[in-house]
């Protein structure tokens, strides 16, 4: 009943915004040419899926590449600053410096830099993942119950076999943290990609086009495949974290301090 309850009240939560949507719509006699209804969006959608899904293919593809490049450079930032203070002290500033840049301010350099292609995009992406992993992480690091770092210096615990066992493990629950935050911005990089960094298809461009070409339904209906996408990828996240770190979903059962085993 329980595993029930978390798969359909997602479902119920999208299904009224959708009805939510298609409310306002017909409650204030929007025009098609303005806002499509639910149903017209997604018609645009099935209408023209054999032209998007090879696009969607591709924004997915680059979504990964950089997803994983950050979250890799992020994961290893952490560790390297969590090191020494005077590594941190110079690594921290660049860090918080790198997220005022504007991301679309960085996507025109990226293509001088790296040329029209699919690299600029993944730098993208990379460059929005790698701060919260690296930040949910370093925290996590800094934060290891230090009752048992002691407690493993006493025993004669070595400095690599410490990190090993008590500081790595203390991460997995900041590294997913991190990651989820991740997931919900990097399909946002992809697209901001290839609004500038791509000069032949992609899916920010069909919808430009649509735009253009005042098809207003196949504009809402693109934004509700890159809006799946970036669910999809963020639900991946969660399945990962779920099926890596099972003890974390896994019910417990607490025992009353006053109760006793009978024999």
């Amino acid at each position: 009943m329980r595993r029930l309850r978390v798969v359909l009240i997602p479902i119920i939560s999208i299904l009224l915004v959708f009805l939510i949507w298609d409310v306002l719509i017909r409650a204030f006699h929007v025009e098609p040419f303005v806002a499509p209804s639910p149903v017209e969006a997604i018609s645009a959608l099935a209408e023209h899926w054999s032209t998007l899904w090879p696009l969607a293919l591709e924004t997915i593809r680059e979504t990964i590449y950089g997803f994983v490049l950050g979250a890799v450079l992020g994961f290893s930032l952490a560790v390297a600053m969590a090191q020494t203070r005077t590594l941190q002290g110079l690594i921290y500033p660049a860090l918080i410096t790198s997220q005022a840049v504007p991301i679309i301010a960085i996507a025109a350099p990226l293509v001088i830099l790296l040329g029209f292609g699919i690299w600029p995009k993944i730098v993208i992406v990379a460059w929005i993942v790698f701060f919260p992993v690296a930040v949910s992480v370093l925290d996590g690091l800094a934060n290891t119950d230090r009752d048992l770092l002691n407690l493993a210096r006493v025993m004669g615990g070595s400095r690599w076999r410490v990190f090993v066992v008590i500081r790595l493990p203390a991460t997995v629950s900041p590294l997913y943290s991190g990651l989820k935050i991740g997931a919900t911005y990097a399909v946002t990089g992809a697209i901001i990609g290839e609004l500038v960094a791509s000069t032949g298809s992609s899916l920010a461009g069909f919808q430009r086009t649509a735009n253009s070409s005042l098809d207003t339904p196949a504009v809402w209906g693109t934004t509700l495949l890159m809006t799946a996408i970036g669910i999809g990828w963020f639900l991946l996240v969660v399945g990962l974290e779920r099926l890596t770190t099972p003890w974390r979903s896994r019910p417990t059962r607490r025992r009353l301090p006053f109760t006793h085993h009978r024999d």
